[in-house]
């Protein structure tokens, strides 16, 4: 149950994110499912390991660089989903970022 509810509130999170945003386009909320699972997936597998992979440079930009790590795994589901683009690198930066705000809102309601 707990697991479907963190969906339900990633998969709104992802909807009112891109419909704040001006450089994000999503088709419907089908598509936010969709890259709601599709990103949480891609953060527990290639997240960490990218990190690991990363880590002198994390290092040298005091963890910096895990922002970058971020974005590019946002511009990675926006590849592979159709349906969502998003117009460049910086707005995949800013996307994460107020995807994250958006997601701890909604999870104060859990």
């Amino acid at each position: 149950m707990k697991i479907i509810l963190n969906l339900v509130l990633s998969t709104v999170a992802v909807f009112v994110t891109a419909k704040i945003l001006p450089g994000v386009k999503l088709d419907s909320f089908t598509t936010a499912l969709v890259v709601a699972v599709v990103l949480g997936t891609a953060n527990a597998v290639l997240r960490p390991i990218l990190i690991i992979l990363t880590l002198p440079i994390n290092i040298l930009t005091l963890g910096l660089f895990t922002f970058v790590i971020i974005g590019g795994m946002v511009e990675l589901v926006s590849w592979l989903v159709p349906g969502f683009q998003v117009a460049s690198f910086g707005w995949a930066l800013v996307f994460a970022l107020v995807l994250w705000i958006i997601n701890a809102f909604l999870s104060a309601f859990k």
